[in-house]
């Protein structure tokens, strides 16, 4: 190939991890490391997505491995950026491969994941706005921040077509009849259409259930997506399966 250029990469295998921390420029608050699903299908199979699901804390990453990531991945970005005189302030979100040789970075992002953010908010004890102002202005007090004890299953619900093709305009039925403080229901491709709710995107909504272990958690959201109806909806039915 004489005329053409590639591009090598290092191939990497293991399990990818996200890892996101509340930031104020010096400090960091860590959340509970949460595993997203991008692929369409059950099993990682189809193509990707922004998002099927996603399950918090993941029991396979122990807090020996968070320490290391966040010494190793997290805390000398927050340094670097500060000694050149631009703090970073906000989330910082790492996205991470767990590898035979330790965790390895596969990117990073200045914001909250989604479908991430559906389980960690939940996970959070204490004032999650004084904290964001917090980040904004210098001085979050990470003591005022708690972690919830328990686990937090997120499953996405995607119209017809999704993710090549979409479809909007399906009535949606059964969000109403979702009645357990334990569930919480995050609109998303969703609007208000003459004959009610309606769909109006690819992850129509995401459905997070809490509980104190993982099949508590993971029970509770496929429960209630399993009651919310609009034609073509889909969703993977193993999330949460295998953390």
């Amino acid at each position: 190939l004489p005329d053409q250029r590639l591009l090598l990469e290092e191939r990497l295998v293991g399990r990818e991890v996200s890892v996101l921390a509340l930031c104020d420029g010096s400090r960091l608050m860590v959340l509970p490391p949460a595993r997203d699903h991008k692929r369409v299908g059950d099993g990682d199979t189809g193509p990707n997505t922004g998002g099927m699901g996603v399950v918090a804390p993941v029991d396979d990453v122990s807090q020996a491995q968070l320490d290391h990531i966040v010494a190793t991945c997290l805390q000398p970005v927050i340094n670097v950026l500060a000694a050149r005189g631009t703090p970073f302030r906000g989330v910082l979100y790492a996205g991470m491969m767990l590898t035979e040789m330790g965790p390895r970075v596969l990117e990073y992002n200045a914001r909250f994941g989604d479908p991430e953010a559906q389980a960690l908010v939940p996970l959070i004890e204490g004032d999650l706005l004084e904290a964001l102002y917090g980040c904004a202005t210098g001085q979050l007090h990470v003591e005022k921040l708690r972690r919830r004890k328990g686990y937090a299953v997120c499953v996405v619900l995607c119209a017809a077509g999704y993710p090549e093709r979409p479809r909007k305009g399906d009535p949606i039925r059964g969000v109403e009849a979702v009645d357990d403080d334990k569930v919480i229901i995050f609109h998303a491709g969703t609007a208000l259409g003459a004959n009610g709710l309606c769909t109006a995107g690819g992850r129509v909504i995401g459905v997070t259930g809490l509980g104190g272990t993982l099949r508590q958690a993971r029970e509770r959201a496929y429960e209630c997506a399993a009651g919310i109806r609009f034609e073509g909806k889909h969703y993977r039915t193993d999330i949460g399966k295998e953390a």
